[in-house]
């Protein structure tokens, strides 16, 4: 279908839509069961997550740990904060570089489009430095080369 699109909104706001070949539903539960989540949620070529808890509801944790096989690598920690099934996750991430990033909130929408999927994801981050920063990461490439795996595990 589409590929992603990634943009800036603001000072504080990060907004990524990518469409996708499949139900809202299938979309939906590859952004909250653990087992699909490791075989797309990788970033780059090579990367693996050993570790992936996502505990999908309302006050469940999550905990994503990646590993570039050479021994660098980095982890994610959050909270579910709402979700309502095959529509919209609401959650809140920090990522550990070794540092903790300040919180992240993240609003996920699954919307119907046609025989496929409209995925809007909104990130809400403190001010327009951290943005800056989670920017310059790389992690819109990483973040299409995930996409773009979800796409052939869900198409």
């Amino acid at each position: 279908m589409n590929k992603m699109s990634l943009k800036t909104e603001g000072d504080r706001f990060v907004v990524v839509t990518r469409r996708f070949a499949a139900s809202p539903e299938a979309v939906y539960r590859a952004h909250t069961d653990p087992e699909v989540i490791k075989k797309w949620m990788l970033g780059p070529p090579g990367w693996t997550m050993p570790v992936c808890i996502n505990d999908p509801r309302p006050g469940g944790k999550i905990r994503f740990e990646w590993s570039d096989g050479n021994g660098h690598g980095f982890y994610l920690t959050g909270e579910n904060l709402e979700m309502e099934p095959y529509k919209r996750l609401v959650h809140v991430e920090r990522m550990h570089l070794p540092d903790p990033t300040p919180d992240n909130h993240v609003e996920t929408l699954f919307e119907p489009d046609g025989a496929g999927t409209l995925m809007i994801m909104r990130m809400t981050l403190p001010n327009e430095e951290v943005r800056k920063s989670m920017l310059a990461t790389g992690m819109e490439s990483g973040m299409a080369v995930s996409y773009d795996r979800l796409e052939s595990l869900v198409a």
